[in-house]
């Protein structure tokens, strides 16, 4: 019988009082791509710093085709066949490609073996499908997808054998993940063994030959993908049922008011959009990358200089083009770069609760920290947060946790406003998930009109209580109630038959 290119026998790892992995097992072949799903804090990460010579394990066995290893750092792995791509890319951008490729590689890239490796890089890439890639072009002129391929290349290039992808796709168009999906695909077919780390359900079973999952650093089951549901595959990740994902709507929860938008452009991107967001209900609009849904959002947060149109909150007229005039009309923006442009990552994650409003917990323009914090405290139980999160930089917090900071702002606001979000559960976990529709359904019974952009229809279907539909930045359909479902929303942005669309 054939040694699995990767074994791990039994691994476990505390870190003081907490057991991040007990005694799991994975086993990956040649030619097979497992899947490798949890929460946030299940052990996934921990499992592959074990992998990678990052982490010591404290017990187990790790066996490379079936030899007892023990892993010394990330280079000692490299040379027995390993490579990780991670969630957060590593290349030096003002580089060029080939010096990422060699940068920090056992082999030297002197003058003399120039030739050698230069020869390897191109081979690598051309093997992804990257042949018009120039390999003394500065990665820094890259998209993100190319970025992608470049990084996988620098593990061919190192004859790597088991590659483990970390959340690939978190921020990829749709045209790179197709790319991506062929490229691993094919990977699998030249006898390469994957380790797929993925939120995104309907990737793993698009790709997936194999399913692990982990639960609170526990081993909670293995199988083929192609004999699981999604649902039975969330049940394994929460240990509840999957009906407890999406909260149930409440009928009874429209009110007057809400967000009212008349022919709405932001040049180049939408063109003439008009609707209505009622207050204390989700509107989703839903587009593929592309559609200019989330140029919607942006455009009602005051982050498009160039929107024109119409839009009123409450019947009361928003400034366009000013995000300090929308501030002030208590219209929040969650971006779907929350590194970038939600949070301050440097700051505690009670300063993060509070930063959007200052002045509630000021006098005479002095903030009271007592105030603050009793206020952070109280937020921070709503969101699901722990008190002994408060003080950690939110940079350190994960996905999930950093995503209930944003939606906890809203909840300190004492005055209900409009809340904006694009893609607001980007990267984050099925458990952090539940958390973080929670917290929109009980923003909505507070009166607040919520409006999100998602490329995941299952959410859109899931939450939304009012869908509009848009392609090429024109409006598609309006959709509300049993309307609402899976195929007719994808025919809408995919194959619109609106005249004004399809134009």
């Amino acid at each position: 019988m054939t040694q699995p290119l990767v074994s791990l026998e039994g691994v476990s790892k505390a870190f003081g009082p907490i057991a991040a992995l007990r005694d799991v097992s994975l086993a990956v072949a040649a030619g097979e791509i497992r899947g490798l799903c949890g929460e946030n804090g299940a052990g996934k990460s921990t499992l592959m710093k074990v992998l990678m010579g990052l982490v010591r394990p404290d017990s187990g066995v790790i066996r490379i085709a079936g030899e007892p290893r023990t892993i010394r750092n990330p280079r000692h792995a490299q040379s027995l066949g390993l490579g990780l791509v991670a969630q957060e890319l590593s290349l030096a951008p003002r580089l060029s490609i080939l010096d990422n490729i060699w940068l920090g590689g056992e082999e030297t890239p002197l003058i003399y073996r120039m030739g050698k490796l230069r020869l390897r890089a191109r081979a690598a890439l051309d093997a992804l499908g990257a042949e018009d890639l120039d390999l003394d072009q500065p990665v820094l002129d890259l998209p993100v997808g190319q970025r992608q391929i470049v990084e996988i290349a620098r593990l061919l290039a190192r004859d790597a054998r088991v590659l483990i992808l970390d959340e690939p796709t978190a921020t990829l168009s749709d045209v790179e993940i197709e790319r991506l999906m062929s490229i691993l695909k094919g990977l699998r077919a030249q006898g390469h063994g994957i380790i797929y780390i993925s939120h995104r359900l309907g990737e793993v079973f698009e790709l997936c030959d194999s399913v692990t999952v982990l639960r609170n650093g526990a081993h909670v089951s293995t199988g083929p993908a192609i004999g699981q549901t999604r649902e039975s595959l969330i049940e394994d990740m929460l240990g509840r049922s999957f009906g407890d994902m999406y909260p149930a709507r409440d009928e009874d929860a429209a009110m007057k008011g809400g967000v009212s938008i008349a022919h709405l452009t932001v040049p180049g991107v939408v063109h003439g959009l008009s609707l209505f967001a009622p207050k204390g209900r989700i509107t989703a609009i839903a587009g593929q990358i592309g559609s200019g849904a989330g140029a919607v959002n942006r455009a009602l947060a005051g982050l498009e200089p160039a929107a024109r149109g119409e839009v009123r909150i409450d019947g009361s007229a928003l400034m366009l083009g000013s995000a300090p005039a929308s501030a002030a009309d208590h219209v929040l923006f969650v971006s779907d770069d929350r590194a970038a442009e939600g949070l301050f990552p440097d700051l505690s994650a009670l300063d993060n609760l509070i930063a959007a409003d200052l002045r509630a917990h000021a006098s005479a323009g002095v903030v009271s920290w007592t105030r603050a914090r009793e206020l952070g405290l109280d937020i921070a139980r709503k969101v699901g947060l722990s008190e002994g999160r408060l003080a950690s930089r939110a940079s350190t917090l994960s996905g999930g946790n950093q995503q209930k900071l944003l939606f906890g702002r809203a909840l300190a606001r004492a005055t209900p406003g409009v809340l904006l979000m694009n893609e607001p559960t980007r990267g984050v976990d099925v458990g952090a998930r539940a958390d973080i529709y929670r917290l929109m359904r009980d923003l909505c019974a507070r009166g607040w009109t919520l409006i999100m952009t998602t490329s995941e229809l299952e959410e859109v279907v899931g939450m939304a209580d009012l869908v509009y539909t848009m392609y090429r930045g024109r409006l598609v359909a309006r959709r509300e109630g049993a309307e609402i479902e899976l195929a007719g929303v994808l025919a809408d942005i995919t194959h619109p038959l609106a005249p004004e669309a399809a134009a």
